[in-house]
């Protein structure tokens, strides 16, 4: 009885003891790159849907493009803007705009 005593107690503090023991940290650029991933796929979505929905609301301004060459759209109320790599709409002012190279 004293030896089962024995094994049943070796065996509850192996089990307790060993977790503080093994490795505690997590391989953290997995996450993080899932994370920037994650994020660069919800940017390029966010593009595409403003995009989209610029173009079937607003009217494409074909003479001028925006400071980097992006599509140059006019709203409801004649602001000029471009939308980002985020989906964000960038006003800029008409003077800002460049003309378009001829092909």
């Amino acid at each position: 009885m004293k030896n089962l005593f024995k094994i049943a107690l070796f065996a509850a503090g192996s089990f307790m003891i060993t977790p503080g023991f093994a490795q505690t940290h997590k391989d953290s650029t997995l996450g993080h790159k899932i994370g920037n991933t994650a994020k660069k796929v919800g940017h390029k979505t966010s593009e595409i849907a403003a995009k989209g929905a610029a173009t079937v609301a607003d009217k494409k301004y074909d003479g001028k493009m925006g400071p980097s060459g992006q599509t140059i759209y006019i709203d409801k109320d004649s602001h000029y803007f471009y939308v980002n790599k985020k989906g964000h709409r960038v006003y800029v002012k008409k003077a800002h705009l460049k003309d378009k190279p001829v092909k």
